[in-house]
């Protein structure tokens, strides 16, 4: 048996408990390979990640794990919530947990609830979101929020959140640089590893400014506000810092030409500037820095040029902006989503409250009816025993009156007075 049978149960989110989207796992070996293969909780019987039939409460399947009749429990995905999973295969030490890089990344931008898979050599991170369109794998890294289970653990990552959360703009960009197939998948091994490409460390555009003239040129861009919040390390309105970091080295990739050695040199200087920014995190010797760099780089398609005129500068900053702001245009589109749901439900909200008040009041007539009928009942109930009273009072005078002559007939004869 695995670890699964004495999983805490209490660090899963809640998100997660209270859906009836739960089957059961055991491993078998097919094909020389170990897999595995979900079961219904209870029956045994093969469960379907596409037949509700099948699954059952998280409860159930955990007692039933907990009985001996299976090796682990999973989670269903389905497209009636949004749950994402996101798999990191092959990218831990079990012995060491020591994490590759990619890996690292990743978990790191998503920032949301993540526990160690049953092998012990991988991860499992859960999130809210849309998963884009294309393809869903590559490599070790696998996404899936619809007709797939999850192995669950409940062996929690401590440094992550314990909550699901939601993570458009990471599962997008990470969804794009990891996943996506881009232009160099189209391109041979050995265009790869062709000594004489162009090195990237060049500068697209040269910038003879000053980098204090630079910078103010920044600061009174259109979307100056936005860069000196960045500059001074104000990381509002970004789901982590990581994201404000890629923010300002999109923004710097703009105004130096994509000058990489520039960018380097003047994040430093920025608020955003921390000690991770020297950490080696990708399997080539990359630091999170020069990694960052690279990627505000390659996807930025505009740069500052000095010598195209105010005009043409005025229309480059602008088009910077939008290519700054690329990445987070469909957040902007899932707030917008949220906001007009959230007015269309605190609408609804209101109108079942009014319809509340109205059933109240309602409700108090009906009882102040109630007590008025209750009290005229009373009231002739009291009536009907008192005219009772009275008829029995009559009824037994009459009687009396009657027995009189009776008696006196039988003690005197019907003759006497």
């Amino acid at each position: 048996m695995t670890a699964e049978c004495s999983m805490n149960s209490g660090v899963l989110p809640a998100a997660l408990r209270e859906r009836d989207q739960w089957v059961c796992w055991r491993a078998e070996e097919r094909d020389g390979k170990q897999t595995k293969v979900p079961v219904t909780p209870e029956r045994g019987s093969f469960a379907s990640a596409t037949d509700p039939d099948t699954w059952t409460a998280f409860e159930a399947a955990r007692d039933d794990v907990a009985a001996g009749n299976a090796d682990g429990v999973g989670f269903v995905f389905t497209d009636d919530d949004t749950i994402v999973g996101v798999d990191l295969d092959d990218c831990r030490d079990p012995e060491t947990g020591d994490v590759d890089d990619t890996a690292r990344d990743i978990i790191e931008r998503l920032d949301s609830y993540t526990e160690i898979s049953p092998s012990g050599t991988g991860y499992h991170v859960l999130i809210t979101g849309d998963l884009p369109d294309g393809r869903n794998r590559r490599g070790s890294v696998e996404l899936y929020d619809t007709a797939r289970f999850f192995t669950v653990t409940g062996d929690h990552v401590d440094v992550t959140p314990g909550r699901i959360a939601r993570r458009q703009d990471a599962l997008e960009a990470i969804h794009r640089e990891y996943i996506q197939e881009s232009e160099s998948d189209t391109t041979s091994e050995t265009d790869r590893l062709d000594p004489v490409a162009e090195d990237a460390s060049e500068p697209t555009v040269d910038v003879d400014l000053e980098d204090e003239e630079l910078l103010q040129k920044a600061r009174n861009a259109s979307n100056g506000k936005k860069f000196e919040r960045l500059w001074s390390g104000d990381t509002t309105g970004y789901d982590s810092h990581s994201e404000a970091d890629m923010a300002l080295c999109y923004l710097l990739a703009f105004w130096t030409g994509g000058d990489r050695m520039r960018i380097e040199r003047l994040f430093r200087q920025s608020g955003l500037h921390r000690e991770k920014w020297d950490d080696v995190h990708y399997a080539d010797g990359s630091t999170y820095g020069e990694k960052t760099i690279e990627r505000a780089i390659a996807n930025t398609s505009e740069f500052y040029d000095p010598d195209a005129g105010n005009e043409s500068t005025h229309t480059s900053t602008n088009t910077a902006e939008s290519s700054v702001d690329a990445t987070r245009d469909e957040s902007g589109r899932s707030r917008t989503y949220l906001t007009e749901k959230n007015r269309l439900l605190t609408e609804r909200v209101d109108e079942l409250e009014a319809t509340l008040e109205q059933k109240t009041e309602r409700i108090g007539t009906l009882e102040a009816e109630i007590k008025r009928l209750n009290a005229e009942l009373a009231a002739r109930d009291r009536e009907a025993e008192h005219t009772q009273e009275e008829q029995s009072t009559t009824t037994s005078e009459n009687e009396v009156d009657s027995e009189v002559p009776s008696v006196w007939r039988r003690l005197f004869g019907s003759h006497s007075k």
